[in-house]
């Protein structure tokens, strides 16, 4: 098993299958009337946030105080990098405080590749950038492995804004390695070029899409990047893309709808679509804690405790 968690590109198929099985095991922890436990007790967390952020964010210190790990959380705005600190200087001078490992988010791919280069300290991907969101994609599977029972054969389609998500890079090595078929829906605009080579089918109609597809992961649609013009308007994304439940009603058979957060409601998803019996969205975010937990545990190399 690798040290870090880098991004789903780089696990085999049985690293990821031992975390999302460590994660079942803690979502069992999660329903005790006590859920913590004292696994992690005496490790020191960082949590260096470089973007905004509520879900991941919160997950991570959840999970961290769940295992009783001590947490520390790193400000940008109130720190030395607002002064013109170096990247490498702010983890070496928090690593001489005696941390044991840094959860990390940023904008620019290849930063927590970067760290382990800066310090001895375990590093685990929260996002960079446009290249992968690994606890995202995990968390994705486990909660279509509980409620499907197994992603082997099944077939996911990403529908949205593919070009500038990392969660959908993330979903693709992941599910591909357990044996799912993965495609893509969007606007041309929003589908990168290079998307063939990554063994996925395309589709530019989410007729076709939902046809095809048994899960649908939807995107948020980015809309600080509206103004790049990717899409005509957000009226035509809705029309032409946005799921809704007369599209689904269209197929006769059971689609699972999943979406990473936040939800542009009635934009990429109709209103109520988010709560009703297609969704396991709120299942996500539950699952989300058990899995970063097991995260946490497995890279800290720290036997488990009742």
């Amino acid at each position: 098993m690798n040290r870090h968690l880098l991004g789903l590109e780089y696990c085999s198929r049985e690293e990821i299958e031992s975390i999302i099985q460590t994660g079942f095991s803690f979502k069992e922890v999660l329903s005790r009337p006590i859920p913590k436990v004292p696994t992690l007790r005496g490790k020191t967390i960082v949590n260096l946030f470089f973007e905004n952020s509520t879900r991941t964010r919160i997950s991570f210190e959840l999970a961290q105080k769940r295992l009783s790990a001590d947490t520390v959380n790193f400000s940008v705005a109130g720190s030395s990098v607002a002064k013109g600190e170096s990247l490498r200087d702010t983890i070496r001078n928090i690593e001489a405080m005696k941390i044991d490992m840094v959860v990390v988010r940023h904008k620019s791919p290849g930063v927590p590749c970067f760290l382990t280069e800066c310090t001895d300290a375990v590093i685990i991907n929260a996002g960079d950038g446009l290249h992968e969101h690994p606890t995202q994609g995990l968390l994705d599977i486990m909660t279509l492995q509980e409620k499907l029972g197994s992603v082997e054969g099944l077939k996911v389609v990403i529908v949205g804004d593919i070009l500038h998500s990392r969660v959908a890079r993330s979903n693709i090595y992941g599910l591909q390695k357990l044996g799912a078929k993965v495609a893509l829906c969007g606007p041309p605009t929003l589908i990168p070029v290079k998307a063939e080579q990554w063994g996925v089918e395309i589709f530019y109609d989410i007729g076709d899409a939902i046809r095809w597809g048994d899960v649908l992961n939807i995107l948020r649609i980015q809309l600080e990047r509206q103004s790049a013009g990717l899409f005509p308007s957000r009226r035509e994304y809705t029309q032409r893309f946005g799921v809704t439940l007369e599209k689904l009603r269209r197929v006769d058979k059971e689609i699972t709808i999943m979406h990473p957060g936040p939800i542009n409601r009635g934009l990429e998803l109709e209103h109520d679509l988010a709560d009703s019996e297609f969704s396991v969205i709120l299942d996500q975010v539950t699952n989300g804690v058990a899995l970063r937990m097991a995260v946490l545990y497995l890279k800290s190399g720290v036997p488990a405790q009742e």
